[in-house]
C-alpha cells in the first residue's frame, strides 16, 4: 500500500523532485533532510508551486549531496510534516544522489501539531470499572470507542475486542500507547472502515496466568480457557445487549499484541462460532509453539480474516513465528477460504507504539467490505 516513487538514474546531471499532494491546501512545502541539518524551513529549499497539489524541486549541484539523500516534505515545521495514508508521521525518504527525477506522493500533513481532525475522535464510554468476570471472580475495566456520530445516527457496526485496553488509548500509559483514539479519529475523517472498539484492561500481576492457554505450554497451564469463556458467555452478549452492533460472527473481530495475540488465538479457537476477524500482532509464540497448527488443524469451524504483525527487531524468532503461521494457514487441511495478511517491519520491535501504528492499515484490511 506504500506508493512506489518513479526514479530515474543518471552519472551526471542535476536531481529534480516532484511531489503530488492535497491541491486544496495552501501552505507552501518545503524539503529537508541530511543535506540541510534537517531544517524544516529552510528557504533554500522552498518548492515550486506548480499548481494542482503539484510541487517541484531542483536541486543545483547533486555531486555536493550525500550518496544517499535521506528527506521528508513539511508545511514549514516539524508541526506540520507529511504523514502517510494512515495517519502516521511519514517514514524518511532515500534516494542515491545519482538519480534525475523522483516523484513522490504525501498522503497528508500535520496540521499545527495534530495527524487528526479532534472532531473526529471516538466516543470513550467506560461501561464500567469493576465489570464482572464471574469466570475468573474478578472484575476489570471496559471500555467501548463508539464511531464519533454515534448517537447521531441508527446504524448498527463491527465489533473489534481488544486486549490490554491500559495500553489502547492513554497516552500516560506506563509502557506506552496504542494512541487507538487519534487513529480511529483519523480513519473516520477519510470515510474509512467503521466499528466499534471494546477495550478490556488485562489483569496486571495476573496477566501473563490469564492469557496463557490452558494447556501445557512453556509457562504452565493458564487461565486462558476461562478467559475466552469470559468473552464469549458474559461480555460479548453484553455488548450486543447494550450498543447497535452486527452481532454476527462475521462482523466481530478479536486482537492484541504480544500475550494479548496470543490469547486471542487462542480464544477463537474455543470459540470459533464467535469470531472472524482476527487482529494479531507480535504474538508470543514462544509460550507454546505448536498453537498456530492447532489453530488450522483443530479448529474446523473458523472462517475469515488473520492480519499478522511482526517487527524484525523483536527477537523470540518473530518473524520465523509469524511467516511459518501464514503458511500453516496456507496449507489448511480443510481448504477453507482463510484470508491472510502478513506485515513484516524489519525495523520494527515490540512496542506499543509500533502496534499503534499499524493498527489503521490492520482495522481497514480486516474490516473494508
Amino acid at each position: 500500500m506504500t506508493h512506489k516513487p518513479s526514479v530515474a538514474h543518471s552519472k551526471t546531471g542535476t536531481l529534480k523532485l516532484s511531489l503530488k499532494t492535497s491541491a486544496d491546501d495552501e501552505r507552501p512545502v518545503f524539503l529537508c533532510g541530511n543535506f540541510n541539518n534537517w531544517n524544516p524551513s529552510d528557504e533554500k529549499y522552498k518548492m515550486n508551486a506548480n499548481g494542482d497539489g503539484i510541487f517541484t524541486f531542483e536541486f543545483t549541484n547533486s555531486d555536493s549531496l550525500p550518496e544517499i539523500i535521506e528527506y521528508k516534505y513539511t508545511r514549514g515545521n516539524w508541526d506540520n510534516a507529511e504523514i502517510n495514508e494512515f495517519g502516521i508521521n511519514a517514514e524518511n525518504r532515500h534516494i542515491q544522489n545519482d538519480a534525475i527525477f523522483n516523484e513522490d506522493v504525501a498522503h497528508g500533513w500535520m496540521k499545527n501539531g495534530y495527524t487528526y481532525d479532534p472532531a473526529y475522535s471516538p466516543l470513550i464510554e467506560v461501561i464500567s470499572q469493576s465489570f464482572e468476570i464471574p469466570q475468573l471472580i474478578k472484575t476489570r475495566r471496559i471500555a467501548a470507542l463508539l464511531p464519533w456520530n454515534y448517537h447521531q445516527s441508527d446504524k448498527s457496526y463491527p465489533v473489534l475486542y481488544l486486549q490490554d485496553g491500559q495500553n489502547l488509548f492513554d497516552d500516560y500509559a506506563p509502557f506506552g500507547s496504542w494512541g487507538l483514539d487519534k487513529r480511529l479519529a483519523y480513519m473516520a475523517e477519510r470515510d474509512m472502515a467503521e466499528f466499534i472498539v471494546i477495550a478490556i484492561d488485562h489483569a496486571e500481576s495476573e496477566r501473563i496466568k490469564e492469557f496463557t492457554p490452558s494447556t501445557r505450554t512453556k509457562l504452565g497451564v493458564g487461565e486462558g480457557e476461562k478467559y475466552a469463556k469470559f468473552l464469549a458467555e458474559t461480555l460479548k452478549p453484553y455488548i450486543d445487549s447494550n450498543f447497535r452492533t452486527k452481532p454476527e460472527r462475521e462482523f466481530t473481530g478479536i486482537g492484541g499484541s504480544s500475550m494479548g495475540g496470543l490469547i486471542s488465538i487462542y480464544a477463537a479457537m474455543q470459540h470459533p462460532e464467535l469470531y472472524s476477524r482476527l487482529m494479531i500482532f507480535s504474538p508470543s509464540f514462544w509460550v507454546t509453539p505448536d498453537l498456530p497448527r492447532r489453530f488450522i488443524h483443530h479448529t474446523p469451524n473458523f472462517f475469515g480474516k488473520l492480519y499478522l504483525y511482526g517487527g524484525g527487531m523483536e527477537g523470540s524468532n518473530m518473524v520465523f513465528y509469524l511467516s511459518n503461521f501464514k503458511e500453516i494457514i496456507e496449507q489448511d487441511p480443510h481448504k477453507r477460504s482463510i484470508e491472510v495478511f502478513l506485515e513484516i517491519n524489519k525495523k520494527g520491535q515490540h512496542s506499543e507504539s509500533e502496534w499503534g501504528r499499524e493498527f489503521p492499515r490492520a482495522a481497514q484490511w480486516l474490516f473494508n467490505e
